[in-house]
């Protein structure tokens, strides 16, 4: 009977509902934020094609919050299927046909259009063909055949050995009918408008499947008795009791064919809905593939061979012979999707913030951070031990594992210490684009900077030239007739406490108060910067033109690298974590004493707009093809010395639960590793597994009271060795301040024996270290650091128990001096008249809270650079403090300005560079 039909049809798509329902419940348990996506673009305003978007939408509803549908008109159709393809929030996308247009558009190319992998509705020729193969779980069945099918199953008739006869032979309903039917092991013959006898091959039918497109075509005498008919028809003929005029009716007569069919569909709802109900069983289907292809750490990467050579040649040479994956197909297998990543060329890439809330549910990797014992100038290899790693932890090992580093400045890259890529065998690359410019990160921090700047003495001009009604005249100017405050402004009036929102209605004491900074001159601490080193530019006279009306002043420029924009790109969370962090940068004090901050100055959401692609982190590639991010760049003296957050987090989701990530931090275990603890994983919340304190048998013998620097090698002295082997006790002591087991790695050199390597590691062991191996991983890549992966591996899986050095509610002074105390091995502190104002100065400002990153000397753990080893009985000078309020630390500054040779610089003949150790600066002397 038709209530018995309409009934069955119900049911049916009952129990494909609540099994879609089941299916999304069960990726809501892998992902809380995942939903399937379905888009339909629709051509032109067709009413049959109304009729079946309407039935979607519904359908859709149904599902509730289960699945979202979106409904695109549009005229450029194959842009608009870009775009959904490339968006990784929609898993199906259909094109509703036929395609409704004034101007004839290619079918077949607008359907082909669609990926695969998101053609629901099973139309395009690489599905088709799947299903021609019979390669059915492995394609998108089309949804009417994949309706019908599911109506023949729901009569309980097996189709296996029955005659079926299909009527059609469209792409959309006869020809992958037939297939379908077919693979299903029926036997099949597709009758059309050339057909003879047609009603004599209906009559052989067990199973008649109906797709002509003619009303009432077949007839009930046709119709073997109690066969199984689907009649997929949709026509509308005329009905004068139908208030359009006009009925659905089907392709078969159903009023003669009804008694003679055992099950038979009717016209409407029967496969109709049900085509609806497989259009979402499909989007659901692909949901889950991706989600099954974008499980968290399944990667499907593939590595590098290395040829190595002997001699090792330059490290330019050997960049420049390894040719790297193009980077949008390394993002591919690491489980990057493509609208997460724009591409800058063909080896390096951003990677969009998106993904964080994409992966968010997901569980981290293993944090492995690799620091180091107090280095000689030349640098014991740090960068390189990070990728060595890496690449065996990676390709040697087959462990997902990501690399994030700092991008080098320009400042040091020209002519003084050469690049940051690591060396040898074991580089990111290619390596110029590594050390040069990059994605212009650092230029947008240049360019954020000066702007500050630039206010900065704008407003002091202004203010000192301008009454206070001319002033607030041009900082809210008439427009159209009225004023009106500025976001920025508005916060200004609340931290003034004036809560008005009309400025006519200002007093002029409040007018006073919100139009004046009242910057000290002497307190400003905004330098420009530039990321170059021009020693000329270090001490300046700015406002020597006729137009700034004598209004000079003494200012400096300096690398930009050591801007407190980059130390607040390291340290963000989100864009709008950014946002607020450069809202808050202390620029210089009042006269009154209130700090000023880049939101007083009006300036901080045009900063935001400078730095927004500068915070989506880079990604290239090592020489064997492991993943790096590299981003952001702050020095590790007056400021943290580590890259990103945000790349680090991203990286730790990407890599899987089993995987690594593996970070530098800048210079010794003192400076570098303590501020990566104390002030980098505060504010991300992450907690690392392991530490690597690279050693070089070079540096231990000057740490033993070898010479200091030569760029020949120290000969074998085992004597000599172990002495110095006490700064290196003293920076596993160190590491272990934080509850985090420690792996040394020797760095070797070719001039090294087995002997001094292998006393290295047994006193590494002796001084508590987790384990302690040698590495040849510049000579080798990483089939030389094998045995350090394995180490690594091995304490990620010991326990940890993470722990900060101090508490951040106790005073400044105390917190310097614990860090002193303990990493330093001071006896005390000394606060000099200037470090003790400030102290006073920020307690009162409400920055006390803030954690301690100090500015010393790298080349001892005391403040006085010749002081090798394990220094003893001294006092530590502070004779400043400055604070990066919207990066959010005190930077302390430690003993007198020192110069010490630079890193991996050979200097000319009769002159020497000299390194500024507190304000990160470089200059030439003269050896006389």
């Amino acid at each position: 009977s038709l209530f018995a039909d309409l009934l069955r049809g119900f049911v049916c798509r009952q129990q494909v509902r609540e099994r879609l329902k089941t299916d999304v419940e069960q990726m809501k348990l892998q992902d809380p934020n995942f939903t399937p996506g379905l888009v339909v673009l629709q051509v032109g305003d067709r009413d049959d094609s109304n009729l079946y978007i309407s039935m979607k939408l519904k359908a859709a509803a149904e599902v509730k919050k289960d699945i979202y549908l979106q409904l695109v008109h549009l005229s450029a159709v194959l842009h608009s299927i870009t775009e959904v393809n490339e968006n990784s929030s929609v898993h199906g996308l259909i094109v509703q046909l036929p395609l409704d247009s004034i101007h004839k558009i290619d079918t077949e190319k607008v359907t082909n259009a669609v990926a695969p992998e998101k053609d629901v509705d099973g139309l395009t020729s690489v599905n088709a063909g799947k299903l021609s193969r019979g390669d059915l779980g492995d394609c998108f069945i089309p949804c009417t055949p994949n309706g019908c099918m599911e109506l023949i199953r729901q009569t309980g008739v097996s189709v296996a050995g029955k005659k079926a006869v299909v009527i059609g032979r469209s792409k959309i309903v006869g020809a992958p009918m037939h297939d379908l039917l077919l693979w299903n092991n029926a036997t099949v013959t597709t009758c059309h408008s050339k057909t003879v006898d047609l009603p004599g091959e209906v009559s052989k039918a067990d199973i008649l499947v109906v797709g002509i497109g003619k009303a009432e075509m077949v007839k009930g005498e046709w119709i073997k008795k109690g066969a199984v008919v689907i009649d997929c028809g949709i026509n509308h003929i005329p009905d004068e009791t139908k208030a359009n005029g006009k009925r659905v009716v089907g392709d078969v007569d159903y009023a003669s064919a009804k008694d003679q069919a055992g099950f038979i569909t009717p016209v409407p709802g029967g496969v109709g809905p049900m085509t609806v109900a497989m259009l979402m069983s499909n989007t659901v289907l692909s949901a889950k593939r991706f989600l099954e292809s974008h499980q968290p750490g399944k990667w499907n990467i593939s590595y590098t061979k290395l040829n190595l050579q002997k001699p090792v040649p330059s490290d330019i040479v050997i960049s420049r012979s390894c040719v790297p994956k193009p980077i949008d197909c390394l993002a591919r297998e690491v489980g990057l999707l493509s609208d997460e990543v724009e591409l800058y060329g063909k080896t390096k890439a951003k990677v969009q913030l998106s993904i964080i809330k994409r992966l968010q549910a997901q569980p981290d990797g293993k944090y492995v951070v690799v620091t180091g014992i107090t280095p000689t100038p030349l640098g014991e290899g740090k960068s390189t031990t990070t990728i060595g790693l890496v690449q065996a932890l990676g390709a040697q090992m087959k462990l997902n594992v990501f690399a994030c580093v700092r991008q080098p400045s320009q400042g040091p890259t020209f002519g003084i210490k050469g690049g940051a890529a690591g060396g040898g065998y074991s580089q990111v690359i290619p390596m110029e684009e590594f050390n040069l410019h990059l994605t212009g990160d650092i230029h947008a921090i240049t360019a954020a900077n000066n702007l500050v700047a630039a206010a900065v003495d704008a407003r002091m001009f202004h203010e000192s030239t301008q009454s206070d009604k001319a002033l607030y005249n041009r900082l809210v100017p008439l427009i159209g007739g009225e004023r009106k405050f500025s976001p920025v402004q508005t916060n200004r009036l609340k931290k003034l406490g004036i809560e008005k929102t009309d400025p006519s209605t200002l007093t002029e004491e409040e007018i006073t108060r919100f139009a004046r900074l009242d910057m000290d001159p002497s307190s400003v601490t905004w330098q420009r910067v530039l990321d170059t080193n021009d020693r000329f530019l270090r001490k300046i006279t700015i406002g020597q033109s006729p137009t700034e009306k004598g209004h000079t002043r003494e200012a400096q420029f300096d690398i930009t690298v050591a801007s407190e924009i980059m130390a607040v790109l390291a340290l963000t969370s989100s864009l709008e974590d950014m946002r607020q962090r450069l809202a808050r940068m202390v620029v210089a004090t009042s006269r009154g004493g209130v700090p000023i901050t880049t939101e007083d100055l009006g300036v901080s959401g045009a900063l935001a707009v400078l730095m927004r692609d500068a915070i989506k982190p880079n990604l290239m590639q090592t020489l064997e093809g492991t993943p790096v991010f590299v981003h952001a760049g702050p020095f590790a003296n007056i400021a943290h010395g580590n890259s990103s957050i945000l790349a680090d987090k991203i990286a730790l989701k990407l890599v899987g639960p089993e995987g690594f990530v593996v970070t530098e931090a800048g210079f010794g275990a003192d400076i570098g590793m303590e501020k990566f603890f104390n002030i980098k994983c505060r504010y991300s919340g992450l907690r690392p597994h392991v530490v690597v304190l690279v050693a070089t048998v070079r540096a231990l013998k000057m740490h033993g009271g070898g010479q200091t620097v030569s760029l020949l090698e120290f000969p074998s002295n085992l004597e000599l060795l172990e002495k110095g082997c006490s700064n290196m006790r003293k920076q596993i002591e160190n590491a272990q301040h934080f509850g985090v087991p420690v792996v040394v790695a020797v760095n070797a050199f070719k001039t090294d024996t087995e002997a001094e390597l292998d006393l290295v590691c047994r006193v590494a062991k002796a001084a508590g270290a987790f384990d302690a191996v040698h590495c040849s991983h510049w000579a080798e890549g990483g089939a030389g650091a094998v045995a350090l992966g394995q180490a690594v591996k091995r304490a990620s899986e010991a326990p940890s128990q993470f722990k900060f050095l101090y508490d951040l509610e106790l005073p400044i002074a105390d917190k310097i001096r614990i860090i002193a105390q303990k990493i330093y091995g001071a006896d005390d502190i000394e606060l000099l008249p200037e470090a003790q104002h400030k102290v006073e100065l920020y307690t009162k400002q409400g920055f006390s809270k803030l954690p301690i990153c100090m500015a010393k000397t790298h080349l001892s753990l005391s403040h006085e650079a010749d002081k090798k080893g394990v220094p003893t009985g001294f006092v530590l000078p502070i004779r400043d403090i400055r604070a990066s309020v919207g990066s959010g630390f005190l930077f302390p500054l430690v003993g007198t300005v020192s110069f010490q040779t630079c890193s991996g610089f050979t200097p000319g003949r009769g002159s020497q560079l000299l390194w500024d150790s507190v304000t990160g600066c470089y200059a030439f002397s003269s050896l006389s």
